[in-house]
């Protein structure tokens, strides 16, 4: 407590003395104790007044240690499953955790790690996926503060996610890996990367690409098979030496017959190989027979015609092409226009879409003439006032049209637009609202019209490049965005009634632990409708497998997570119970196991790991060691630190308390004494 309220405190009391003496002793004939009893309470009620006034307050201060975080990970992918048989993991965790001078020095937190970094101490090595560097960044964002140790039982080997060795972990965190599995490196040969396009063209051939990896020092010479639904349809011989280690298979095949097809690469074995997962490699193409044409018309050179470009051609069935607006007569071959801009050029193109009665998609900003465009069409008006601004979007979580998928709108930057207010004049949902200057407006940014069998959708405002570079910086890929713009291209381009159930699926999964089926369901008046039960029944094709289960609602779609299902071909039916409604569609799953590629520990990615971040590679048999250096090491000494705390001197409660029951004595012995 400071001197200045030990001297308020003094002064309280004095001041109440003063007090007290003016009204019962100054000029005061009466005596006797009745006269000191009084005093004493009125005194005690003044200086207890004159306390809650002055609110003393004294410093408390704690003092303790604080240890560095010491963070366990370990891999509990399906692979360390065979990389422990050796050497068991389990027990190498436990005498870590449960050492004595490393708890005394440091604050343990075990994780184990496959896809996602989880808190558990229970380790099953079934996980279909390993993510290290997922792992490691999260553990960065978790302990920040401190200098924190981290110890990683890996083989090194990662499936999923950013090369882990050339991620900035922060000066903070040292990782020291503990080398699991089998470190000789064995004479292999693989099928590494496969690219194929997702959709060919019947009668068209569709190009193949994969990489075959060899191992090893000698000579050999091995045989590469492409196989289409069980066919062989290509085979060709590539040689191997100890510098020639990779070669790339190029060909094109012909796509003979609609549906999916399961493409297989193979490559011939070496004698006596350890490992023969990693020989073959199967993907999937679907083959069809129409392909939507997206033209895209323009007056000038803008960012967004680009991304516009990119996007829609993510889905390969899908083309893009640019002309000018003076060029009408080439828009025959057309499915969906996108009119990027209109000015008084784009007439011809007007009058086609007129006669047409083609889906289009409007897209206005600085460069767009306003009085024309309300001339010319009546789908939308605005007011043209001609004052440029920045438009933030506001997402309508109840747009149901068609899914959304993941995307948001989550830090995205403004479109450049105008002021005015905007008015649709066919039906149709807002997609997207205005947001001006932190003041959401109940005006369109993006909509979507349709009326009948005519489809039509108009965003008000430029720059809608910026929207998918954000993407991909929210999510480091572009597939959100993307989607959204597929969803739309599938809506446009859809001559169809609308259906109140709608699927998302993917026809090929790689593996299990990636499928998912999604269900958007619409009440009569095409709104999303989160009360309805909707189930899911899956038939394999042979009939040897047979589920019916329910859809969670997740957000503004149902799902259903098929991860535990085997490799094969299944076919599935969507049912809303209550309505008249069912979908049916049918995918496939892969029979591939990235756990499986790689038998081998990757110690030396490891060991440049550790050097990075300031740590030390370790073998299982060396791990007493890594219990000493960590002990010993003056890098995690425990810091002392002091925490502060204010405290009242007096609780008010108690002061507050004084006070009544002063007052009340006093006022009863008055009465008592006739004194009032």
């Amino acid at each position: 407590m400071d001197f200045s309220t030990v001297l308020l405190i003094i002064l309280a009391a004095i001041t109440a003395l003063t007090l007290v003496f003016y009204q019962y002793f100054y000029k005061n004939p009466r005596k006797g104790s009745l006269k000191i009893v009084l005093a004493a309470l009125r005194f005690i009620t003044l200086f207890c007044g004159f306390l809650l006034l002055i609110n003393p307050k004294f410093i408390n201060r704690d003092y303790f240690l604080e240890k560095a975080n010491l963070i366990v990970l370990v891999d509990d992918s399906s692979s360390m499953q065979e990389a422990q048989v050796e050497t068991p993991i389990s027990p190498l965790v436990n005498q870590l955790t449960a050492n004595n001078e490393l708890n005394e020095r440091f604050s343990i937190h075990q994780y184990a790690f496959g896809t996602n970094l989880q808190a558990t101490d229970s380790l099953q090595f079934n996980k279909n996926n390993t993510d290290i560097s997922n792992a490691l960044s999260t553990t960065h964002e978790v302990f920040v503060n401190g200098t924190n140790a981290v110890v990683l039982f890996s083989d090194g080997n990662q499936t999923l996610g950013r090369d882990y060795e050339y991620i900035n972990h922060g000066e903070n965190l040292s990782v020291n890996p503990v080398v699991v599995g089998d470190t000789t490196a064995y004479e292999d040969i693989s099928v590494g990367l496969v690219n194929t396009n997702t959709y060919a063209f019947l009668r068209n051939q569709f190009p193949v690409e994969a990489s075959i990896l060899y191992r090893g020092k000698r000579p050999v010479s091995k045989t590469v098979s492409i196989s289409l639904n069980g066919n062989r349809v290509y085979q060709e011989r590539l040689n191997f030496d100890a510098t020639k280690n990779s070669q790339t298979l190029n060909t094109l095949i012909e796509a003979k017959s609609v549906g999916v097809k399961t493409l297989k690469i193979e490559v011939e074995a070496l004698e006596n190989e350890k490992n023969q997962f990693n020989n073959t490699k199967e993907t999937a193409i679907e083959v069809i027979d129409e392909k939507t044409n997206v033209v895209i018309v323009s007056d000038i050179l803008h960012p967004d015609i680009g991304a516009l470009k990119k996007s829609i051609e993510a889905n390969e069935q899908r083309t893009v092409s640019i002309i000018k607006p003076t060029a009408a007569s080439n828009l025959e071959d057309a499915d969906i226009l996108i009119l990027y801009q209109p000015t008084r050029n784009f007439r011809g193109v007007y009058d086609y879409v007129a006669n047409s009665g083609k889906s289009i998609f409007t897209i206005t900003g600085s460069k767009t003439d306003w009085n024309f465009l309300n001339q010319t069409q009546q789908s939308f008006a605005k007011e043209n006032i001609n004052q440029p601004e920045d438009i933030l979007p506001v997402l309508n979580n109840a747009f149901g049209i068609f899914g959304l998928g993941n995307f948001n709108v989550d830090d995205f930057p403004p479109l450049r637009g105008s002021l005015g207010n905007i008015d649709l004049l066919k039906n149709g949902e807002t997609l997207l609202y205005q947001q001006i200057k932190g003041v959401d407006l109940d005006q369109p940014l993006f909509a979507v019209l349709g009326e009948g069998k005519l489809r039509e959708a108009a965003l008000f405002g430029e720059n809608i490049w910026r929207w998918r570079a954000q993407t991909y910086r929210n999510t480091e890929s572009f597939s959100n965005f993307d989607e959204l713009m597929g969803n739309l291209m599938v809506y446009l381009g859809s001559n169809e009634q609308r259906s109140r159930l709608e699927l998302d699926f993917e026809l090929v999964y790689d593996n299990a632990s990636t499928a998912r089926i999604r269900a958007s369901y619409f009440d009569e008046s095409y709104q999303f409708d989160s009360s309805a039960n909707i189930t899911i029944a899956i038939q394999g094709q042979n009939n040897d497998f047979n589920r019916e289960s329910p859809m969670l609602l997740k957000g503004n779609f149902y799902e259903v997570d098929l991860s535990d299902l085997e490799a094969g071909e299944y076919q599935f039916t969507v049912t809303a119970e209550g309505e008249n409604l069912k979908r049916s569609g049918a995918f496939k799953i892969l029979d591939f196991n990235p756990e499986k590629q790689l038998i081998s520990s990757n110690y030396n990615k490891l060991q440049r790991l550790a050097d990075k971040t300031n740590g030390k590679l370790y073998f299982p048999d060396k791990l007493n060691e890594l219990i000493d250096d960590l002990s010993t090491s003056q890098r995690y000494l425990p810091v002392q630190k002091s925490r502060q705390n204010v405290v009242s001197l007096i609780d008010f409660r108690i002061l507050l308390g004084l006070i009544v029951l002063a007052l009340t004595a006093e006022w009863f012995i008055r009465k008592y004494n006739g004194l009032i």
